[in-house]
This record gives structure tokens, sequence and C-alpha cells, in this order.
């Protein structure tokens, strides 16, 4: 099986399973809801986690650090994704667009791209196993 099929799933898994239960920020902020959190059977000291982020219109996640042991793949589900990863520009995804971001990524733009219809992403963090706070707010 080829690398490049196994690493969306990959990183969706790792992402519900770092993500921790459920959060509602309130309605300008994103949901997070944990799909999945598991050790990786062949990689010692490694998981994969994956969670799902839902963003009413017009919502936006606070800007933030992703873990230093923490490559993650984002998969936009449904909508559109604004999102702006360290010193990259701000990019528009949309349904069906993917990107990743390296271990350590200060994630400064993720917010939902319309005024008017949700949007939702998942995003799979394989990260080391002890490491249970994917993000920090940047203050």
């Amino acid at each position: 099986m080829k690398s490049k099929a196994i690493l969306p799933g990959l990183c969706i898994v790792l992402a519900s399973a770092l993500a921790g239960p459920a959060m509602a920020h309130g309605s300008q902020a994103e949901t997070v809801t944990p799909k999945f959190d598991q050790a990786i059977p062949n990689i010692a000291g490694k998981s994969l986690v994956v969670v799902e982020v839902e963003y009413a219109p017009g919502a936006a996640s606070p800007s933030h650090r992703h873990a230093q042991s923490a490559f993650i793949y984002a998969y936009v589900l449904a909508g559109a994704i604004e999102s702006k990863v360290n010193d990259g520009a701000i990019r528009v995804y949309q349904a069906g667009e993917s990107w990743s971001e390296p271990p350590g990524a200060t994630h400064s733009v993720s917010r939902n791209a319309s005024k008017t219809k949700p949007a939702k992403l998942l995003a799979v963090f394989a990260v080391d196993s002890n490491d249970k706070q994917l993000t920090t707010p940047i203050q």
C-alpha cells in the first residue's frame, strides 16, 4: 500500500485521539469533537489522534500553537476554511482539499471562510503518546 494513500487516514485518526472531550467555545468559536485516539503499534511512543472541528458561519479558532511532537493533516469535510500556518500566506481550502502542518506549528488563522454557511474539517495528529495537549493558546 502506498504511503500517500495511508497518510490522510492516519492523520484523521491521530487528531481525534489527541483532542480530548468535545469543546464548544460559543457561537463564534469552533466545536471540537474527538473521533479517534490510539497508540500506533509499530511506532513506539507515537499515537494517532483524530478530531472533527466544526465552525458555525463566521466562527474562528483562537490563535494557537500545536504540540512540538504533532504532525498534522487537515481535510476539509464541508464548506471552506481559511488557514494561516507559521509565516505562510492565508489560504482558503474548499471541501475535499487538505494541507499538512509541521510539528510545533503556529496557527494564527483558522476560521470559517463563510459568514452564512457552516464549515467542518477533520484534523489528524501523529503525536508523542504522552503529549496530551494538542494546542496551546497564543496570548
